[in-house]
């Protein structure tokens, strides 16, 4: 296996071909009537406070403000959060010293090309989380850092408050770059700057909104804007309490979705999982972070039944904090992952070309915990474009022939 890879420019050019596909989709998706994506940014707090309201009141201030339609609004700004997203990842991985792994590890299906293959989680607000995590990682010192724990990850809990069960991965990557000093009355400090963020996640748990005050925001959107509040936006009342979140999820769990998702996770980390195997943490046990860090994930995954959504994200921060921790060299691959049987075996230039387009661009998770795998996300994503294109040139066509046939039949 080759020591470095110059990869760049097509990673590039898999992100801006991405970036092509997502804006293609959400303007496909962003007037349909029952669609996910945009259910999730209609919140407001016209009625009240209630979670995950805070993008939805900006939007429609912005929309009142501008007279513009909502959805356009909403569209335009899932656009820049993808842009934002795309731009600030480009920038973080130009530094990285390729290889076959970690190429793999980028390029699995459920990290980059898991929004534009389920097109359900395209344009999701944990986009905006990531940009956020992405910029905390470029702050150079405590002090910057510090303000951003304290001011910043509150707003973040107002845009989607399960980012709090990702806290853990500001507090392992600060603890491993020697924010805080390696003792108890450091991390205390250290910890203190998280109590505005997860005070305001107390709270949202303790206050869900009131039939009352969603009754209200329902008819404030269909009122000013003829939008309906269904979807992500009903949900808010049917699930609104913690115990409400828990009990939904356990009438659905069996065997086969316990299964089909620990293959997906042990497949789809699989690149990550040999880097974290052959890796040295300069503060901390390998075997101790890997527990640190899933204890709070498992208790999301009874949390919430969108599980491909939820390794999607977990995924996301692992890679982005082990690929920062490997830049900073805080993290380091021994040689003897040379020995690995698997990475002999991709040493090989044609196995490793076909393992890479199999396992890249094979498959991909579905949405919801009872969906079953996707298949063929490289030639389903063109292929479902394509077709709409044709759809959308067939209608207008048959919409223009009947226009000449009017025009001939009753005006000429």
């Amino acid at each position: 296996m080759k020591n470095t890879i110059n990869a760049n420019k097509y990673i590039n050019l898999y992100i801006s071909i991405l970036f092509i596909f997502s804006v293609f989709y959400l303007h496909g998706k962003y007037n349909v009537g029952n669609d996910s994506t945009i259910s999730e940014w209609l919140i407001n707090y016209e009625g009240g406070f209630t979670k995950r309201g805070l993008i939805g009141q900006i939007i429609i201030n912005l929309s009142e403000l501008l007279n513009y339609s909502l959805r356009k609004s909403i569209f335009f700004f899932q656009i820049f959060s993808i842009a934002a997203y795309y731009l600030l990842l480009i920038n973080f991985l130009r530094s990285i010293k390729f290889n076959k792994i970690i190429l793999l590890s980028i390029f699995t299906p459920i990290f980059l090309l898991y929004p534009v293959a389920e097109i359900e989680v395209l344009g999701r607000k944990e986009v905006i989380i990531f940009c956020f995590y992405l910029l905390y990682l470029t702050l150079q010192n405590f002090g910057q850092k510090n303000y951003f724990r304290i001011f910043l990850l509150p707003l973040l809990m107002l845009i989607w408050e399960p980012v709090v069960f990702f806290f853990i991965f500001w507090l392992v990557v600060d603890y491993i770059e020697g924010v805080f000093e390696k003792n108890y009355k450091s991390l205390i400090r250290y910890l203190f700057s998280f109590i505005p963020a997860i005070s305001i996640g107390i709270y949202i748990a303790l206050n869900p909104i009131s039939e009352i005050d969603h009754k209200n925001m329902a008819v404030f959107l269909k009122d000013n804007f003829n939008e309906n509040c269904y979807m992500s936006c009903a949900l808010l009342l049917s699930k609104s309490t913690i115990y409400d979140q828990f009990n939904t999820n356990f009438g659905i769990f069996n065997i086969e979705i316990f299964l089909r998702y620990f293959l997906i996770i042990l497949i789809g980390f699989g690149p990550l999982f040999i880097m974290l195997k052959f890796s040295k943490f300069t503060k901390l046990n390998s075997k101790m972070l890997l527990f640190i860090i899933v204890l709070p994930i498992i208790i999301l995954f009874m949390m919430m039944s969108d599980w491909g959504r939820i390794v999607n994200i977990f995924y996301t921060f692992s890679i982005i904090s082990f690929l920062y921790l490997y830049k900073k060299k805080l993290v380091t691959i021994n040689n003897e992952i040379k020995e690995n049987f698997f990475i002999k075996l991709l040493n090989k230039r044609y196995i490793y070309t076909v393992f890479f387009i199999i396992f890249c661009f094979g498959w991909n998770p579905k949405t919801s915990l009872t969906g079953d795998i996707g298949t063929n996300p490289l030639w389903k994503i063109p292929y479902n474009a394509s077709k709409k294109i044709l759809g959308f040139n067939s209608l207008r066509l048959f919409q223009d022939n009947k226009i000449i046939e009017w025009h001939k039949q009753y005006v000429e």
